[in-house]
């Protein structure tokens, strides 16, 4: 949380303002209540001045709502004034557990559908604001952002749209698949923001003996793409890392991606360890149970699976049967995405709550100042450490 007893010295950029799409609600409320408390308690002579007006308030949501026609289409309209306004746009993109009627056939939306809709409620904005930041945690078409072939660059494109045609000035995600797209908007900000220091938080609370040394836990990378996350872990923990490679069919296509023949292990001995498998994402899952049975046969002790995206897009079953196996010991993912009432009811899985973390986060950025020291948690990792009881040797 912010330093409630150090002095406001920066003008914030405006009056705070917090719109949260469809599927964020009880997120952004989460982020706002946070925000509230924080501000209430803040102790400043420059509140009640006019470059602080509208600084402390009951609430910092704005009351927008998105309509739906009969043929799909749809608009979004805000009740209220955005002039001068710091505002901040909620979405997450991959919630299908919100409908709309089409037709008179209720359908999920889709990715396509949420990002239409954050693009009306920019629309909506009007120009009037004074700065627009989109919060969009699992980055849209965040997979599809190289050409290895005549395919769309979307995920480029879907950037570009929003920073250069509609005006938005920051854009803020968390573990992006590949950072290297923001390559598209050099001219406007990009955070990329990691969960590590959540995540361990999570697993120091909730795993029964763990114990943090290169004699008892190792981090793995599932693949060569997430390498340099799993390099951040071991390196603030001071434990060994191990990685798999994907042996792939390049000659054949199924489901937009080439097959993988087998997952290759390089690294050391896990035999005895308990195991860290990290990733950004869970999608089908097939690939992560398929690395966690590979060391288990390798004679791992306990699996945990970190990730910030928790998908499951086909479905947990196949999850339930690690689990009952012994194959995995417990998956955590965020709730920065849609979590079914079906995968929190689950005994192997814990969700990660990131609502602080974006409520510091913009909470820094509307008092204009760096975010440096959150967007590198190490500090704070070793401290949280330290509190309790873990002494880290660093590698």
């Amino acid at each position: 949380m912010p330093d409630l007893t150090e002095e406001l010295t920066q003008v914030p950029v405006g009056p705070l303002g917090i719109i949260a799409l469809p599927g964020c609600t009880e997120f952004a409320k989460k982020v706002d209540d946070y925000i509230v408390s924080w501000r209430r308690e803040q102790i400043s002579e420059h509140k009640s001045t006019i470059a602080f007006s509208g600084y402390q308030r009951d609430s910092y949501l704005m009351d927008a709502s998105f309509h739906r026609f009969g043929t799909g289409e749809g608009k979004a309209v805000i009740h209220e004034s955005v002039r001068g306004y710091d505002i901040y746009l909620i979405v997450d993109v991959f919630n299908y557990g919100i409908t709309h009627n089409c037709y008179g056939i209720d359908v999920p939306m889709t990715p396509d559908e949420h990002f239409a809709n954050l693009k009306r409620a920019i629309a909506a904005c009007a120009g009037k604001a004074e700065r627009i930041t989109v919060i969009m945690p699992m980055l849209y078409e965040g997979r599809q952002h190289k050409r290895t072939n005549r395919e769309s660059l979307d995920c480029a494109l879907a950037l570009q749209e929003l920073c250069v045609m509609m005006g938005v000035d920051n854009i803020i995600t968390f573990d992006a698949h590949d950072a290297r797209v923001q390559n598209a908007i050099p001219l406007k900000g990009f955070e990329n923001v990691t969960t590590t220091y959540q995540m361990i938080k999570a697993l120091v609370r909730n795993v029964d003996n763990f114990k943090i040394d290169k004699d008892h836990l190792m981090i793995i990378s599932p693949d060569e793409g997430g390498i340099q996350r799993c390099i951040y872990y071991s390196s603030v923990l001071g434990v060994e890392l191990g990685m798999f490679y994907k042996r792939r069919d390049y000659s054949t296509v199924v489901g937009g991606r080439n097959p993988i023949l087998a997952h290759e292990f390089l690294g050391d001995n896990v035999e005895g360890k308990d195991v860290i498998v990290v990733d950004d994402m869970i999608s089908s899952g097939d690939s992560m149970l398929e690395v966690t049975a590979k060391l288990k046969e390798l004679k791992a002790n306990r699996i945990y699976v970190c990730s910030a995206f928790g998908l499951f897009c086909n479905g947990l079953e196949a999850f339930d049967e690690a689990y009952e196996k012994g194959t995995i010991n417990g998956v955590f993912t965020t709730n920065l995405i849609y979590q079914t009432q079906e995968l929190l009811k689950r005994e192997w899985y814990h969700s990660v709550d990131v609502s602080k973390y974006v409520a510091l986060l913009i909470d820094t950025l509307n008092n204009d100042k760096s975010l440096s020291k959150l967007l590198s948690p190490g500090d704070r990792i070793e401290e949280f450490l330290k509190k309790n009881g873990y002494s880290i040797t660093k590698n």
